[in-house]
């Protein structure tokens, strides 16, 4: 299972022909379809937009949630078929075929964790870097001119994936905020009126593509 995503390149390339084909919503593991999309660039096609919309919706106040929660998609599952690239699609229901069968007591364990579990395989191999890549910000800033003085508050959560692709959220700050980022552009230089709050999100796919989205609120 360690050549899943080595093979990311089969991805990439045979994920637009795959999900042009009507998939059945119901029983595709949203999660694998993150996956899978995210590290083909979101190709358009129904489940693709489907899991860039729950992607999207996870960091949709309140509350915040990892937008890709890997422990959900058990890529340790059992099927007929032993290539890891095919079971990973059907993981995501681009292909209709043999029904999943979880092991038993993973199944239970997948059940009784809501968030913050690792991949239930090693992803660290560097073809999985697009998953390390996602980065959440939760962001509050405020700026404004006081009677004496300017008057300044920033509060910066980042939320980060580790090499087993564990989301950890901790604490961080205006400078560490991407480029891409809008609204807290001239925060600390004199004292322009700044209110913005916002959740962040940028990755990059398995070529190196990058994207982003913010939701104000």
């Amino acid at each position: 299972m360690r050549r899943l995503l080595s093979t990311a390149a089969i991805i990439a390339i045979g994920l637009t022909p795959l999900a042009a084909k009507p998939a059945a919503a119901q029983g595709y593991q949203i999660d694998c379809a993150i996956l899978l999309c995210l590290a083909g660039g979101w190709p358009p096609s129904v489940p693709c937009a489907r899991a860039r919309a729950e992607f999207i919706r996870r960091i949709t106040p309140w509350p915040v949630e990892p937008p890709l929660q890997i422990w959900r998609c058990p890529m340790r599952a059992e099927f007929e078929a032993p290539n890891p690239v095919e079971r990973l699609y059907r993981l995501a229901g681009f292909n209709p075929g043999p029904a999943v069968s979880l092991p038993r007591e993973r199944e239970t364990l997948q059940l009784a964790q809501a968030v913050g579990r690792a991949a239930d395989i090693d992803v660290t191999d560097p073809a999985f870097n697009f998953i390390r890549s996602i980065d959440v910000f939760q962001v509050t800033a405020r700026q404004r001119e006081g009677r004496d003085d300017c008057n300044r508050y920033a509060s910066v959560r980042r939320g980060t994936y580790d090499q087993d692709g564990q989301f950890r959220w901790q604490n961080s700050s205006i400078s560490a905020l991407p480029p891409a980022f809008r609204g807290a552009e001239r925060y600390g230089q004199n004292c322009p009126d700044i209110w913005v709050r916002a959740v962040f999100v940028d990755w990059e796919d398995f070529e190196g593509t990058y994207g982003f989205e913010q939701v104000n609120y």
